[in-house]
């Protein structure tokens, strides 16, 4: 995340965009923090990230290893921790 100072002295914080491809039309875009959402797991079949495509709005959900929970959650996409009920 990338940080600014406006005219008036105080920090604000540039938007944050990522990279991202719909497997099913195969078209690529950027997408803001608030387009995805990260579940973190138990394992790596647990462990994803979604969004819906905004060219065929098709749902998307990819696996997220660990440098992709590191990058999705230093931009500020929300997180949603799956806990085992075993």
């Amino acid at each position: 995340m990338s940080t600014m100072s406006d005219v008036s002295g105080f920090s604000t914080i540039a938007p944050v965009f990522f990279k991202a491809a719909c497997p099913e039309c195969r078209a690529r875009f950027e997408l803001s923090a608030g387009a995805l959402r990260l579940a973190i797991g138990a394992s790596r079949s647990t462990t994803f990230y979604t969004f819906t495509c905004p060219e065929c709005e098709a749902p998307v959900r990819k696996p997220a290893g660990e440098r992709i929970i590191e990058l999705l959650t230093g931009g500020g996409v929300r997180t949603l921790r799956l806990h085992s009920t075993v």
